[in-house]
Parts: structure tokens; C-alpha cells; sequence
């Protein structure tokens, strides 16, 4: 096992001496993975001997007693220490665990043993609190640390501020190395990351078909979602060939597409049984997959460069099934629930449709054209009745004016005066006698010349002109009550026709006809229906029900 030395020096060590071999360059172990990137590897230096005085060949003189420089068991190990610390810089150590203890004080302190040696090592509780497993005897561990000595005892030994395991902690190192470098790259970016369908029409699995793992998927999926088919895909999932295998088959998965979404699948175990989902090759081909991965490897605690990469991480492979597959009862709970939406808001509708139907036949009633038509004809019945009884009243007032000049004119007539005249004139012809003789002359005389005045005024001639006038007032009369009827019937026929231009019945009859949708509204932009719809066409006489099969805007629109 390689083993990594660091060194740190605050001063440069001494050159050797020419007589003395140079200390041999310990060999450089594999970096030590951190969170963030890779450790830059330091170069290896000499490490430095303790000071020594330099002989000659010449035996040295001895030496005087003042000049005796004697050393306590304490200066000598203080020194040593000192020496050591300095002299070593911070290495690895591999070994095997043996006589370990942990005092109530939570340090540890344990030997490390290989075929040759032994070493007491320690470490310190604040070091061991980050370790991630509890060490126990015949363990083999990799240690990171400095070595020093205790003063106390004089015991060399090693004080450890990290500890993993051999096997692992090299595949932690390749697996922090491979992480820091994809996520480098983008492969884990959240957004790039694919969404599951919510109902997939089959579901594939990517796992060994012997293991423990797919009979846990299966269930899971013959529970949850029966009916979604699964298509298996074999694989390897542990050894030298597995990571291969596995990538080939996600790539052919993904470049069939007879799955809408994967599951790439494994049972638990070791780091080294998980190793093959932490390759690279893996990690790529699941990047480029087109087809949405739900990666299910190992248990709850283990993460792999594949969870990282899949578009959906599972704690594991029945977490995975769950998450690929909805629960068939959930689903019917929801459609029951939909559909008893649905009817209740159909019936909503329904209702709502059947008030506004009422309301609108209503309205209908009241703005009815044949409601107008019936009011407008009222009111000519009633004009024609108010007319007629005027031309009655009319008449009847001429009438009776003309019996009242009648009846003045032949009381103020002529005639009468005549006859009157008359019987008095025979009156006095018998009384009067023969004194009458004598004026007879006279009187005939005075009468033939009244006479002549009464035939120069005379009424005959007014009688005639009033009865001819009388003539002409009535066939004036007459025929402006036949230009005023005329008239009339001139402005009813008028209003009739507008009416009839304005009337939508007289439009149906010209062969138009109301489209009106299924909410009842007109329709008067074809854009304004769509493709499919029920259409209702009435006609002149009747309705016709239609559906559109087809739409071809105006021209003018379309130049618009």
C-alpha cells in the first residue's frame, strides 16, 4: 500500500556527509480525496537526521569534566520528542488494530501491527469524533497523523488525527475525486434533471434478475399499479464487468425508448459492492439517457455518483418503485372524485342553462316581433276607428249645418212674402171694393212696378247660387275625404311595408336565416365557433340542428 508523507519544515535539513549515504526518499502515496478538489501532492523531502558532531579521522581528545554535558531521562526524551515531531512531517500508516482501549475520557489508544512490527498509536477525542465508524481489534485501517513520543514512559508512538478503513478509504479517495470532477462538469445540475411522468405507460428496471432487489420492485409495482407493464433489463450489478455492462444496457434503453421512465436498481451492501453505480462510465451514460432515471442502489444511508447524476434519487429500490409508480387506489379516489365533480357541475350547468332558457323565452315574449306586430296593428284599428268616427262626425256636422240653412232659407224664402203679399192684396180687393177700382190702376201700376223690383231682387236667383254652391261645397267635401283617406292609406301601407322590411320574419322568408350557438348566442364571425361545435340554423319555418365541419373566415378579414 502506497503511502502518503508530507513535510513541513521550518528550516532546510543538513546536507549529508560526504562519507554517509543520503537518506532514501520515502515513496509518495495516493492523495487523500477532500469534499472540494484533490489534494496537491507535495514533493517528498529527506527527513532530518539528528544533529551530530562531526569526527575526523583522528580519535577525539578527551574530554575535559567541566565540559561533560550530562542529560536527565526527561531532557533526553523532551528532545526526542522534539526531534521527532520536527524531523517527521504529517504520513499515513496502515496497519492492523490491536489492544484497543477507550477510557471514560473518550481517547483511544491502540497498537498498529503488520507482519514485522508493532506501533502504539493515540488519538485524541476531538480527532476521533469525526470518524465515521467504530474502530474495533483486527481491523485494518489507514491512519493519518505524526509521530512523537511519550515523555512519561519514553514510548514512541503515533498520535492519529484521522482514521478510515484500508479497503475504503481508497475508494472514498477515487469517489470524492470522481464527484468533485461531474459536478465540475454540470452532471448534477438540478435543472438539466428530467421530470417523471406522473402515469407511465411501462416502467423499465435496470437490475440483476437474480437478486433481491427486482423481487422488491415487483411488488412494490404489482401493488401500487398493476396494470403498468415492467420490462426488465439484466444486468450485473457487482464486479469487474458490472459498470460496463450497466451503461450498455441504459444506452440501449435509451435508444429503444419502449420505457418512460427507468429504475436502476441494487440491494445494500459495502462501498465495494457499490462500486460499480460510482463509475464514470455509468455516470455518463446515465447523463445521456433520454429517458428519466429513478436511481435505487443500496440502502437509505448509501449514496453512489449514480443518485447523484439520476434525475430522481431513491433511499431505495422499493423507495424507487414507489416513487415510478402512483398508487391505483389514490388514482381511483381521485377519478371518483372528479367524476362526482363533474356530475354535480353538470347539473349546476344544466340548471343554470335551464333558468336562462326560461328567462330567455320570457324576454323573448316580451320583444317578440309578433308581439309588436300585434300592438302596432291594435293601434291601427284603433287610428282607423278614430278616423271613421271623425269622417262620421264630419258628415253629420255638414248635415246638419245644411238642414239648419235649409230650414233658415225657407223661412226667410220669398215665396212666403208672396203668398202673404197675396192674401192680404185679395183681403183688400173685397174690402175695399169699388174704392179699389179706382186705384187699380194704381195699384196695378205700383204692382207691375213692384213686380219688377221683386223679379230684379228676387231670392230664386240666391236660392240657386247658395243650392249650387251647396253642390260645390259637397263634392269639395267629398273629395278631400277621399284625398285624406287616400293619404292615409298611402302612410299605412308605408308603415307596413317598413315594418315588414324590419321585421326577422320577413328576412327568414327571403331565404336568410339565425345561427345561434349552443349557449344561444348569434353567431356573426365564423372565427367566433369552433371546429366540431353544434350550431342551431333557424329558418323561416322550422330549425335546423348542424355541426361545423369546416371554417373560411371572410376575405375581407383575412386581407385585415
Amino acid at each position: 500500500m502506497n503511502r502518503e508523507l508530507e513535510f513541513d519544515f521550518s528550516a532546510p535539513p543538513p546536507a549529508p556527509k560526504a562519507d554517509q549515504d543520503p537518506a532514501p526518499t520515502p515513496r509518495p502515496a495516493e492523495p487523500v480525496a477532500k469534499k472540494t478538489a484533490p489534494p496537491v501532492r507535495k514533493t517528498a523531502r529527506a527527513p532530518v537526521r539528528a544533529p551530530i558532531e562531526d569526527f575526523d579521522d583522528e580519535p577525539p581528545a578527551a574530554p575535559t569534566e567541566p565540559e561533560r554535558d550530562v542529560y536527565t531521562p526527561g531532557r533526553l526524551n523532551k528532545e526526542a520528542r522534539m526531534l521527532l515531531e520536527r524531523g517527521l512531517p504529517s504520513l499515513w500508516l496502515e496497519g492492523e488494530i490491536s489492544n484497543l482501549s477507550r477510557p471514560s475520557s473518550g481517547h483511544w489508544y491502540f497498537s498498529l501491527k503488520d507482519e514485522s512490527a508493532q506501533l502504539r498509536c493515540a488519538m485524541f477525542r476531538q480527532k476521533n469524533l469525526g470518524a465515521r465508524f467504530t474502530p474495533k481489534d483486527g481491523m485494518h485501517v489507514l491512519t493519518r497523523g505524526r509521530v512523537s513520543l511519550y515523555e512519561p514512559r519514553g514510548d514512541y508512538q503515533f498520535i492519529a488525527d484521522h482514521m478510515e478503513e484500508a479497503g475504503e478509504g481508497v475508494l472514498r479517495r477515487r469517489f470524492e475525486l470522481l464527484k468533485t470532477k461531474l459536478a465540475a462538469e454540470g452532471l448534477f445540475e438540478a435543472s438539466r434533471k428530467k421530470a417523471l411522468p406522473r402515469l407511465p405507460r411501462r416502467i423499465g428496471v435496470v437490475t440483476s434478475p437474480t437478486g433481491a432487489a427486482v423481487r422488491d420492485v415487483l411488488n412494490i409495482l404489482r401493488r401500487r399499479f398493476c396494470t403498468i407493464p415492467v420490462l426488465i433489463y439484466p444486468v450485473q450489478v457487482q464486479g469487474e464487468s458490472a459498470a460496463g455492462q450497466i451503461a450498455r444496457t441504459i444506452r440501449m434503453a435509451s435508444a429503444r425508448a419502449e420505457c418512460d421512465v427507468l429504475i436502476v436498481a441494487r440491494g445494500g451492501g459495502s462501498l465495494e459492492d457499490l462500486w460499480a453505480f460510482n463509475e464514470e462510465v455509468v455516470a455518463r451514460a446515465i447523463f445521456d439517457c433520454q429517458i428519466p432515471i429513478v436511481s435505487g442502489v443500496g440502502h437509505e444511508v448509501d449514496f453512489t455518483i449514480a443518485d447523484f447524476v439520476a434525475d430522481v434519487r431513491a433511499p431505495t429500490p422499493s423507495g424507487a418503485a414507489e416513487i415510478v409508480a402512483p398508487d391505483c387506489n389514490e388514482w381511483t379516489r381521485s377519478v371518483d372524485l372528479l367524476g362526482r365533480r363533474a356530475r354535480n357541475a353538470m347539473v349546476r350547468s344544466m340548471a343554470a342553462r335551464q333558468q336562462r332558457l326560461v328567462w330567455l323565452e320570457r324576454r323573448l315574449a316580451q320583444v317578440h316581433p309578433g308581439v309588436e306586430l300585434r300592438q302596432k296593428a291594435q293601434r291601427l284599428d284603433d287610428l282607423e276607428q278614430r278616423l271613421s268616427r271623425c269622417m262620421r262626425h264630419g258628415l253629420f256636422q255638414r248635415r246638419h249645418s245644411l238642414v239648419e240653412l235649409a230650414a233658415h232659407l225657407r223661412q226667410r224664402s220669398p215665396a212666403l212674402r208672396v203668398s202673404a203679399a197675396r192674401g192680404r192684396l185679395e183681403i183688400a180687393r173685397k174690402t175695399l171694393g169699388t174704392s179699389l177700382q179706382r186705384r187699380v190702376s194704381v195699384a196695378e201700376s205700383r204692382l207691375r212696378h213692384a213686380a219688377s223690383d221683386l223679379r230684379q231682387q228676387s231670392p230664386v236667383a240666391r236660392i240657386v247660387a247658395l243650392r249650387r254652391r251647396v253642390e260645390i261645397a259637397d263634392r269639395n267635401m267629398e273629395t278631400s275625404l277621399q284625398r285624406q283617406l287616400r293619404i292615409l292609406e298611402a302612410r299605412f301601407k308605408v308603415a307596413a311595408g317598413k315594418l315588414n322590411t324590419v321585421s326577422p320574419l320577413a328576412t327568414l322568408q327571403r331565404g336568410y336565416a339565425i345561427v345561434t350557438d349552443a349557449q344561444g348566442t348569434v353567431v356573426t364571425d365564423a372565427t367566433s365557433v369552433n371546429k366540431g361545435d353544434i350550431i342551431q340554423t333557424r329558418l323561416s319555418r322550422g330549425t335546423v340542428q348542424a355541426r361545423v365541419e369546416h371554417i373560411t373566415p371572410h376575405r375581407d378579414d383575412e386581407n385585415q
